[in-house]
């Protein structure tokens, strides 16, 4: 007898769950997670509307998060690639003079003789190279970035000073290349003696993103354009195919040169894949920016520099930034939301699973009471032998037989198991 006293008191603990369990095999099989509604609701004639409204609220929340989760992959790739901006460099040139003669106008003629060793009075002259992106009109100031330097901006520059090689053997040609890792600079400064009127001649080859190149003629005036990137020559092309309707009608792959892209195919069609290699063929590099200088050493500078503004493609870090702050911080913030939002669903959906559970009980109770404790008691039962067939008794079953006597109702365990289930109770009705 003591063997079954465990086995008892499980049978007498189980709850009204067990019996809605049993009855509905497929809430079994169906887990209440997340904000999935249980199937006895979905199934329900009474609540069929609501059921389909929340379905269809649900689809959309999927289709929503798949969109936006395609919307952060594509910022994600753009991020990694060059987004070209068009800016404009303003150019700034000016010189500046030292011991040229009309400086020393008025001193004393011994102290403004040049010094050969010292190099003092001796005429000499300077010119100044600056160049910076100008700001974009109405930027807000949390979107600014700290502006480039204008060597960052260069990737070639020649300047040619046109002076009396008799006179200034050396240095009339002056080149610089910028090299990997090389400190960014603000601007340039060349130093020379002399004291004649110099004409300068600057050759600048602008570092661009993405890189530009100059459209040969013989396409250039079928695309309409002078200068553009690969990509976007390539893509200038592609337009004009698909305007004038040059693509095959069985083989897509295949295009059908007409009377102005035949010399540029070299024959009647071309593959789709093959576009990229006929258009390198016609570009070229660009066209250098050319700035010309007077300096003139014999009267004061001018009090202003000379400026040039130059369109340069660049990329477009404002946008970049700004990307990258939706793409990181909003997400995290809208994370934190959803997440909460989502775990308050859940919670209610559950709320709404254990009311409806309770419902059903009640509602079948109501009725058929005696029915209901008949199939109550049989589930009992059933739960009681599956205990007591994997519990330490080592197999031994309670028998219909033993359940239908009274005497079996009256052994010592009974009262204990009584007891402690209506303390149990007592003890939730309590709490709650």
């Amino acid at each position: 007898m003591e063997a079954q006293k465990p086995a008892a008191k499980y049978a007498l603990f189980s709850s009204y769950a067990s019996h809605t369990l049993s009855q509905d095999p497929d809430a079994r099989k169906r887990k209440i997670t997340d904000k999935n509604l249980p199937n006895a609701l979905l199934q329900s004639p009474e609540f069929a509307e609501d059921s389909a409204m929340y379905r269809d609220l649900l689809q959309m929340e999927r289709k929503l998060d798949w969109t936006m989760t395609r919307k952060r992959v594509e910022v994600h790739d753009a991020l990694q690639r060059i987004i070209p901006a068009s800016r404009t460099l303003r150019i700034f040139l000016s010189h500046t003079v030292s011991g040229q003669a009309w400086q020393r106008e008025g001193a004393d003629a011994e102290a403004a003789k040049p010094n050969l060793e010292t190099g003092e009075n001796i005429p000499a002259w300077q010119l100044r190279i600056d160049g910076r992106l100008l700001e974009i009109p109405n930027q807000r100031a949390k979107d600014r970035v700290p502006p480039r330097k204008f060597s960052t901006l260069i990737k070639h520059m020649v300047v040619e000073l046109d002076r009396d090689t008799t006179l200034y053997p050396d240095g009339n040609i002056v080149e610089w290349i910028r090299q990997p890792n090389q400190a960014p600079l603000d601007g340039f400064t060349i130093r020379r003696k002399g004291d004649t009127p110099t004409k300068v001649r600057i050759v600048i080859h602008l570092e661009q993103q993405p890189e530009q190149y100059k459209v040969h003629p013989e396409l250039g005036n079928i695309l309409g354009i002078k200068e553009d990137s690969r990509t976007g020559v390539i893509q200038a092309l592609w337009n004009y195919i698909k305007t004038q309707n040059l693509q095959d009608k069985v083989d897509r792959r295949i295009v059908r040169a007409d009377a102005r892209l035949r010399p540029i195919f070299n024959a009647d069609t071309a593959y789709f894949q093959h576009l990229p290699e006929l258009v390198n063929r016609f570009l070229l590099p660009p066209d250098p920016i050319v700035l010309h200088y007077t300096l003139n050493p014999t009267v004061p500078p001018p009090e202003k520099p000379s400026a040039w503004d130059v369109e340069v493609k660049v990329d477009d870090s404002n946008l970049k930034s700004r990307m990258s702050h939706v793409v990181v911080s909003m997400a995290q913030d809208s994370a934190r939301d959803l997440t909460k939002l989502d775990e308050e669903i859940a919670l209610h959906i559950q709320s709404l699973n254990n009311a409806h559970m309770k419902r059903t009980f009640l509602r079948a109770f109501a009725d058929d009471p005696r029915g209901f404790i008949q199939t109550w008691l049989a589930s009992q039962s059933r739960d009681l032998e599956s205990v007591l067939a994997s519990g330490p008794s080592e197999g031994a079953t309670v028998r219909q037989e033993d359940l239908k006597r009274t005497e079996f109702f009256r052994l010592p365990w009974v009262e204990e198991a009584v007891a402690i289930q209506e303390g149990m109770r007592l003890a939730a009705k309590a709490g709650m």
